[in-house]
């Protein structure tokens, strides 16, 4: 018997509820069969108010029963664990960074099933001198094949009620309007199409929500459904993808929620993210979906306000761990 490749675990920003919420999630059992991505006196100083045992092994074979292991990347910033709770600082946007790129790395080269992180902030990153806005687009870049084009990528947040599909994410709202093309809303339906065949085996029913209110009303209100929206629907259509729509944003997703969807795919981030995340954080968990591995993360941020004061929640991570492994198992 050959034992499972561990899921990665990234730390998040040092400085918020990301190494936390790890450790209240290896007391609760959900972290078997996984490693901690991060720095070991981070964790320490997040689990210090608890009962877990963590420890950064030479060989994770030689760990002892009962232990989390932690797996430090070189290289990472110095101190972190001094640094103020629930505060900006280049130092942990760095760290993050680097736990990000050593997950990747290890996934790749088939040291680990699938990466599952914790919370970044997006400031922090920026602090460091990073260049990406976030999580998705810095796996993008990392997944991007030697001298290759970047692979197309797209945010999916999901609960047991509801799952919603991106076509623009991390910018503002004037740009990802421009954003919003005929091959961008095809290429989403197509990554979104792949996906959920792979996940169920089945051919996903997939709603597409409009841009403007009532999806335009026939050009009234907007005419992008009628140049672009709805063309790219037809044009999945004829590829054999289970699209439909577009349909007014302020009711779709309360069809998919009924069982009529498997899917909704919106326009714009918090067109989409607001439904998922009004029917609650706990369960929610964000997939990046089009990597050449699975990745997914809680559908909640670093919570700075909260950070060190040992009431963060680790639903959301549960289910994103939940999640990366029955991906990783595939339909069936």
């Amino acid at each position: 018997m050959t034992t499972p490749l561990p899921l990665a675990v990234t730390m998040g920003d040092a400085t918020g509820i990301g190494p936390e919420i790890i450790v209240r999630a290896f007391e609760r059992g959900a972290l078997e069969g996984a490693v901690v991505i991060g720095d070991a006196a981070v964790l320490r100083r997040a689990g210090a108010t608890m009962s877990a045992r963590l420890q950064a092994p030479a060989d994770l074979a030689a760990l002892p029963p009962g232990c989390l292991p932690v797996l430090e990347p070189p290289d990472l910033p110095a101190g972190l664990a001094a640094l103020p709770w629930g505060r900006v600082d280049a130092r942990a946007g760095a760290a993050a960074a680097r736990c990000i790129e050593e997950a990747v790395r290890r996934v790749r080269a088939g040291e680990a099933a699938a990466i599952v992180t914790a919370p970044i902030h997006k400031e922090a990153l920026a602090a460091a001198g990073v260049p990406f806005p976030g999580h998705t687009e810095m796996l993008q870049d990392l997944a991007r094949p030697a001298g290759g084009a970047l692979p197309p990528v797209r945010m999916m947040l999901a609960n047991d009620e509801l799952r919603v599909v991106l076509v623009t994410i991390h910018m503002a709202l004037r740009r990802a309007i421009e954003a919003v093309t005929f091959d961008a809303v095809r290429e989403t339906l197509r990554i979104a199409h792949r996906a959920a065949r792979a996940w169920t085996g089945a051919l996903p029913r997939i709603a597409v929500a409009g841009l403007n209110p009532h999806a335009g009303e026939g050009g009234l209100f907007g005419d992008e459904e009628l140049r672009i929206i709805g063309p790219a629907v037809r044009a999945a259509q004829a590829e054999g993808i289970d699209a439909r729509g577009p349909f007014a944003p302020d009711t779709v997703f309360m069809r998919a929620r009924r069982g009529e969807f498997d899917l909704v795919v919106a326009m714009t981030h918090d067109h989409g993210l607001i439904p998922v995340k009004y029917l609650g954080v706990e369960q929610g968990v964000n997939v990046t979906l089009g990597l050449p591995f699975v990745r997914t993360s809680p559908d909640h941020g670093t919570a700075f306000d909260i950070a060190g004061q040992g009431r963060a929640d680790a639903a959301s991570l549960i289910a994103a761990l939940a999640a990366a492994r029955r991906l990783v198992a595939g339909p069936g």
